[in-house]
């Protein structure tokens, strides 16, 4: 509805409340330093940490995820990923990767975003 300026209402896609972030901290291991990572950095981690030895491919995850970009974020923080290039077949056959987390963790904190 248009008030009588003729403006038009702004819309609040968050609906008034405050967007909360999804946050996980780490303890890295042996030393016990710790790395706090937030939005898609940490659902990545918690994605590498659940997956273990197996690793991730953008194969296990939704369709449209940027799995080469949220991976670029967790080794910008220092921890190393591995990348092994697969091949598979199909219609559309070609390589994928699969990502490992070599970095020791133990998730410490795990707050993840409310619906």
């Amino acid at each position: 509805m248009h008030d009588i300026a003729g403006e038009q209402p702004r819309v609040n896609s968050q609906n008034g409340l405050t967007a909360r972030k999804s946050t996980v901290t780490v303890r890295i291991e042996p030393d016990g330093r710790t790395k706090r990572l937030a939005n898609r950095a940490a659902w990545m981690m918690r994605k590498l940490v659940e997956a273990g030895a197996r690793g991730v491919t953008p194969l296990d995850l939704p369709t449209g995820v940027r799995v080469a970009h949220y991976i670029f974020l967790i080794r910008r923080e220092g921890f190393i990923v591995s990348t092994a290039h697969e091949s598979h077949g199909g219609d559309f056959c070609g390589t994928h990767a699969r990502y490992r987390l070599e970095t020791p963790v133990t998730i410490l904190d795990d707050v993840a975003k409310a619906a």
